[in-house]
C-alpha cells in the first residue's frame, strides 16, 4: 500500500504593508535587542557576498539562529533611479530551524529599511542621552524618513533639522513631515549638527558630509549609508574623537568605508570599537563626556532577526 507524501506549505507572503502592519517600530527595535542578549554572537556572522554584474551588483546575505535560518537576496543598480527605479531590490526567504522548509517570502527592500532604521534606534536607545530632542538628519528618502521615526520610538524628539543636495526634495521632507508629525522642522546646512543631540546620515555620499569638530560632547552620530569602503559620510575627525560603535569589528573592517582609513593607518585601534552586542549586554559602556559614532554596514542576523518577528507577527 502506497502513501501519498504530505504536500509542503506553500510560504506565507509578507508584502511591505503586512509587514509595517505587524511589526511597529518599538517592537522591531526589541527583536534586535533580544537577539543581541540571547542569540550568538554577530562576529560569527557570514560576510555577505557580493558579486559585481554588468549593471551593478547581486548581494546574498545568509544567517542562522535557533528558531530560523534566512537568506536575503538584494540587487543595487546605480543607474536606476535615473530611470525612476529603485536602486536597490530584493526578496527575503526565511526558513524554519529545525527542518529548512521555507516558511515565509519577505519584501526585501522594506525588511531592509526597517531592520536599518529599528538597529540605528536601539543604537541610538543604548548611547544617546535621554533627553535628546534636536535631530539633524542627512538625505531625503526612505532611510532618512525611516530613521526620522524610528528615534521618535526611543527618544522624546522634537526638533528636526533636513540637510540635503536638492533644494526640492528637502522641501517636500520637510513639508510632508510637518505634515506627518507636528514636529518643528526645517531646511538646515551641515553646519546645524553643532546644535544636534542626534544626527543620522542616511546617504550614498562619497565624501564626508559635516567637520565632525562642530559636534557637541554629547551627541550621538548614526552613519549608515553604505557598506562599501570607498564611502564616507563622516570624517576622520569624527571617527577619532568619539566612541566608536560598530555592530561587528570584523564587518566594519571589511565594509566600513567611514572607519576603514582610520583602521588600516593604525590611527584607530579595532579593539576600542565597541559594539552592539556589548552595550546591549551590559558588557561595555560609552564615554558620555565625548560623541558617539554608531557605523552600521548592515548585517544578515539583523535581517533574520527582523524577519522572523515579523512572520510571528502575521
Amino acid at each position: 500500500m502506497s502513501t501519498t507524501p504530505p504536500v509542503p506549505h506553500l510560504p506565507r507572503t509578507i508584502d511591505e504593508t503586512r509587514l509595517l502592519h505587524a511589526l511597529p517600530m518599538a517592537a522591531a527595535v526589541d527583536a534586535l535587542r533580544a537577539a543581541l542578549r540571547d542569540g550568538p554572537d554577530p562576529e560569527a556572522d557570514p560576510p555577505r557576498t557580493i558579486v559585481p554584474v554588468e549593471h551593478g551588483q547581486l548581494l546574498l546575505m545568509p544567517a542562522h539562529r535557533s528558531r530560523y535560518a534566512g537568506v536575503k537576496v538584494a540587487t543595487v543598480a546605480p543607474d536606476n533611479p535615473a530611470a525612476g527605479l529603485p536602486r536597490v531590490q530584493g526578496q527575503y526567504l526565511l526558513f524554519d530551524a529545525a527542518t529548512l522548509a521555507p516558511v515565509a517570502l519577505l519584501d526585501g527592500i522594506a525588511l531592509t529599511t526597517v531592520r536599518t532604521s529599528a538597529v540605528s534606534a536601539l543604537a541610538v536607545d543604548l548611547l544617546a542621552t535621554p533627553d535628546a530632542a534636536h535631530l539633524v538628519v542627512f538625505g531625503t528618502g526612505p532611510q532618512a524618513r525611516g530613521h526620522l521615526d524610528a528615534f521618535r520610538a526611543v527618544r522624546p524628539l522634537r526638533r528636526v533639522t533636513v540637510v540635503g543636495r536638492t533644494p526640492a526634495n528637502v522641501e517636500r521632507f520637510v513639508a510632508d513631515v510637518r505634515r506627518d508629525t507636528g514636529l518643528t522642522v526645517e531646511a538646515g546646512d551641515p553646519t546645524t549638527v553643532a546644535a544636534a543631540d542626534l544626527v543620522a546620515c542616511c546617504t550614498t555620499a562619497r565624501t564626508p558630509l559635516f567637520d565632525g569638530a562642530l559636534l557637541p560632547p554629547h551627541a550621538t552620530v548614526t552613519a549608515v549609508g553604505s557598506h562599501e569602503r570607498g564611502s564616507r559620510e563622516v570624517d576622520g575627525t569624527t571617527v577619532l574623537d568619539s566612541t566608536v560603535v560598530v555592530e561587528s569589528r570584523a564587518a566594519a573592517a571589511r565594509e566600513a568605508g567611514d572607519l576603514i582609513p582610520e583602521l588600516e593607518s593604525g590611527r584607530l585601534a579595532p579593539a576600542s570599537m565597541l559594539t552592539l552586542a556589548g552595550l546591549a549586554t551590559g558588557a561595555a559602556t560609552a564615554d558620555p563626556d565625548r560623541p558617539r559614532l554608531f557605523k552600521s554596514v548592515g548585517m544578515a542576523w539583523e535581517d533574520l532577526a527582523v524577519a522572523g518577528a515579523a512572520y510571528e507577527a502575521t
